[in-house]
């Protein structure tokens, strides 16, 4: 079994097979579009066929992942309706490295790096993880006040229970 890398707008894994003959099936699995394929297909055919259920995935979604400038705006938006503007940062942005989390903030730094899993996930959940990697910016543990702070967004629970129902959630996104 041969697996390889393709860069679209969401990770791709290609897992190709001996045993398949003609089909090339997708899902999405955390975030990553993972893609089978027969072995003898050429690169050329799958790029093609990849091309396509990517198409038909953003249309499916209704979005796609992102950007980090579209990421800036949203926590400047989410800052402004639940921290009254008061919080300061220096970047917020996707990163393809966490795999255990959804997010991570550093204070000291302020920064803020959301897993590029929460791009295929929908629009509230993205929202949770930001308002939770924002209130770090002024409750570094996850004490009373920080939740606090993050109960602020009205979806809160909702979208813990879906990252605790995908086995992704433990305790807080980072």
């Amino acid at each position: 079994m041969d697996t390889k890398k393709i860069e679209t707008a969401w990770p791709v894994k290609v897992i190709r097979s001996q045993s398949r003959k003609k089909t090339v099936s997708a899902e999405l699995q955390n975030g990553e579009l993972v893609v089978r394929a027969p072995a003898r297909m050429s690169q050329k055919e799958l790029n093609g066929i990849i091309q396509k259920l990517q198409k038909r995935l953003q249309n499916k979604m209704g979005r796609t992942p992102a950007s980090d400038e579209e990421l800036e705006a949203l926590a400047q938006q989410l800052n402004q309706t639940y921290f009254t503007g008061r919080l300061k940062w220096q970047s917020i942005r996707y990163v393809t490295n966490q795999n255990k989390r959804f997010g991570s903030c550093t204070p000291s730094l302020g920064t803020i790096r959301l897993s590029h899993r929460l791009a295929s996930m929908p629009d509230w959940v993205l929202k949770y993880v930001i308002v939770h990697e924002l209130a770090h910016l002024e409750e570094s543990n996850h004490g009373p006040s920080f939740w606090a702070l993050v109960n602020q967004y009205p979806l809160t629970e909702r979208a813990r229970g879906y990252l605790m129902a995908i086995g992704l959630e433990e305790d807080a996104p980072g």
